[in-house]
């Protein structure tokens, strides 16, 4: 889908960074660049205010990375370009529907032809580029935060803060001290990107934090249930128990 004007957002924690792609784009006055962000926080607001075809998109930013933010936008429709001074999250970009992948510092030629790209893919569901994935040999990467968009909040809750994890048709429930926040993601895309070594599956709707665990207490022949430490019971399924005792042992 072809169109006159797109409508982009910048997000680039560094001032220079975002000032050279502003002054490049002069050259590509088919761009207008309706906001600029320095930080993932600021990304999320201005894509809800602005609803733009295209994002600009750096990786490493402090409070949310670039990844954090596509989750939090939860657009399938939008354009991303990263550009970012770190090649090795080019197979992850790709694999997140990226159109292109600028290492910086880029050309000018460079980014024009991730823009003719852009041009090419707007407004459809999985632009072209993110057919290149290749195999991740090194496995998904594991989490140490989990981002999760309640309303107009961002809530950034750290990994090792999490207690146990219940499942809830698409939503998960994350159980975090004494606080429990839904995210809309399913329970078992959300176990494989964390640490297995410390949360296990205990049951098909729940997972636990293995240092939460306090005792396991059989209820009847095969039938176990964990006791945390606050008190929670969680039932443990056959599978469930057979990890926990590999893990504990």
């Amino acid at each position: 889908m072809n169109q006159s004007v797109i409508n982009a957002v910048v997000v680039d924690d560094e001032h220079l960074a975002r000032e050279y792609l502003k002054e490049m784009l002069k050259e590509h006055p088919q761009v207008n660049v309706v906001a600029e962000c320095k930080n993932g926080f600021e990304a999320v607001k201005a894509v809800a205010e602005h609803n733009p075809d295209l994002i600009f998109l750096d990786i490493q930013m402090p409070k949310l990375d670039g990844f954090e933010v596509l989750e939090l936008i939860d657009r399938n429709d939008i354009a991303v370009v990263f550009a970012t001074a770190y090649d090795q999250y080019a197979l992850k970009a790709f694999d997140s529907h990226a159109v292109d992948y600028l290492l910086k510092p880029y050309s000018k030629e460079r980014l024009a032809s991730a823009i003719e790209k852009v041009s090419r893919n707007i407004g459809t569901p999985l632009p072209e580029m993110g057919q290149l994935r290749a195999t991740d040999e090194a496995g998904p990467e594991i989490l140490s935060r989990i981002v999760v968009k309640d309303g107009s909040k961002i809530e950034v809750i750290p990994v090792n803060d999490v207690d146990y994890i219940l499942a809830e048709d698409d939503y998960v429930n994350i159980h975090y001290g004494k606080q429990s926040i839904l995210k809309h993601q399913t329970l078992s895309s959300l176990e494989q990107s964390l640490d297995s070594d410390r949360f296990i599956r205990l049951h098909r709707s729940s997972i636990v934090n293995i240092d939460r665990v306090e005792r396991i207490e059989l209820l009847a022949k095969d039938k176990y249930i964990a006791i945390l430490k606050d008190r929670t019971e969680l039932r443990i399924s056959r599978s469930g128990h057979r990890r926990l005792k590999e893990v504990i042992s």
